[in-house]
């Protein structure tokens, strides 16, 4: 059996919300090389699992299912994100906590 990774995902960079944000993913490893067709240029692979994509509700539950089916796993705790949302009107609130600019 192939190994896999158990991740949190990021927040979509082009969208404002959290939608898909708050589970965690299992996502097998690519365990044969991508193959282009020498006709119409796709790549493919000859391995199923690069389809397989399982959502789970908590870490412990991903961790849970991955050792039940004895599947070789690692965990990337999720990053931080560097800065909090603004909104356009915090620039025009009265309590600012940067100084006017121009």
């Amino acid at each position: 059996m192939s190994s896999a990774r158990i991740y949190k995902p990021a927040k979509d960079p082009s969208q404002s919300g959290m939608a898909r944000t708050k589970q965690w993913v299992l996502e097998f490893d690519q365990t044969s090389p991508r193959e282009t067709d020498p006709l119409m240029g796709w790549t493919s692979s000859s391995d199923m699992l690069q389809q397989v994509r399982l959502e789970f509700d908590t870490q412990e539950e991903a961790v849970a299912y991955a050792t039940r089916e004895g599947i070789a796993y690692r965990i990337e705790e999720p990053k931080q994100p560097l800065r909090k949302g603004l909104s356009y009107a915090d620039n025009f609130k009265y309590n600012r906590t940067a100084p006017w600019t121009h």
